[in-house]
């Protein structure tokens, strides 16, 4: 006798009955990019369907996300001015800063996630201060992201997401917090973040490619995997609550390997690049639109608890 698979594959209703994991909603994060000086909305070239938002453009999106069931969105300003010290992430009517106020009042129940950076607010487009070799200092930029994270905090924030790989960055940003009373504001780390050639779409929907050089000597070698564990752990250690794998479709195997080591919540994100070539493929007719489904669900399957994706409120649509 032979195993016979089949027998529970027969039709869509024992197949549902069968099947291991599930996408929904509740499982999705949605990233807007909030610029500042904008009216109205205007579409990303290079990811269609996602578009930069001015402030006055949020009732929109907002409504659609809420029918969409969509309850959780990770925030990156688009500033009007950048200088070499990035002074625009931490102002206190910077764009996130009030971003995360109007998104407040249109929907106090929307669950707001800021990304904790400096790319997007520097003028030379690195993750952090420089020193005259045009090297990102790791300690002194500390001080700066405890900024950002504390001005995040003030506006009404719920989660902070530091997205610039910094040595030490989430015990700095856990003492700052606790220091300043926000003992209940959780942050999610961007634990195990490659320096990978996934980015690019986001690069100019954020405004936030480097002037020079790379992040290579911050963001982890592509190439490793054991790193990635030895990062995750470091982020534990001091602190976070959720942990995060960037990219996501080509480090599933980090993803896999992280779930079944650690004993938190992981965080997937589906970067842009991932995003466009989806999109692009379907366009194109060379593949169905259940593709993207498919590669949702495959991140859960991986391991992941949550998902960052610009697929989220497309998708959610139709779950």
């Amino acid at each position: 006798m032979f195993y016979r698979g089949r027998r529970l594959r027969k039709n869509h209703v024992i197949r549902g009955l069968m099947r291991e994991h599930a996408l929904s909603a509740q499982d999705l994060i949605y990233p807007l990019f909030l610029m500042e000086g904008l009216s109205g909305k205007q579409e990303v070239s290079s990811m269609p369907g996602v578009y930069q938002y001015g402030l006055d453009a949020l009732e929109e999106v907002v409504k659609e996300l809420k029918e969409a069931g969509i309850r959780a969105v990770i925030l990156f300003g688009i500033p009007q001015h950048k200088d070499c010290m990035g002074t625009s992430a931490y102002h206190e009517h910077g764009i996130v800063q009030e971003g995360i106020k109007k998104l407040k009042e249109l929907d106090e129940e929307l669950y707001l996630i800021g990304d904790v950076c400096m790319c997007e607010y520097t003028d030379h487009g690195h993750c952090g201060i420089l020193n005259e070799q045009g090297v990102v200092q790791n300690d002194v930029t500390l001080e700066y992201l405890n900024k950002i994270a504390l001005s995040y905090a003030e506006a009404g924030i719920d989660m902070i997401a530091p997205s610039d790989m910094m040595d030490g960055h989430i015990a700095s940003l856990r003492n700052a917090l606790d220091e300043h009373g926000y003992y209940d504001l959780p942050i999610m780390g961007y634990s195990a973040k490659y320096a990978s050639n996934y980015y690019g779409p986001f690069r100019e929907a954020a405004h936030s490619a480097p002037g020079f050089g790379d992040r290579k000597s911050y963001q982890m070698d592509y190439g490793n995997g054991k790193e990635a564990l030895r990062e995750i752990e470091a982020d534990i250690q001091e602190g976070a609550d959720i942990i995060m794998i960037k990219p996501a479709l080509a480090y599933m195997d980090v993803i896999k390997e992280a779930s079944q080591r650690f004993d938190y919540p992981i965080c997937a994100y589906n970067v842009s690049g991932e995003y466009s070539m989806l999109k692009l493929a379907v366009k194109n007719g060379l593949m169905k639109e259940e593709v993207i489904y498919e590669t949702l669900l495959s991140l859960k399957r991986a391991g992941a608890d949550l998902i960052i994706t610009y697929f989220a409120l497309e998708i959610a649509k139709k779950l």
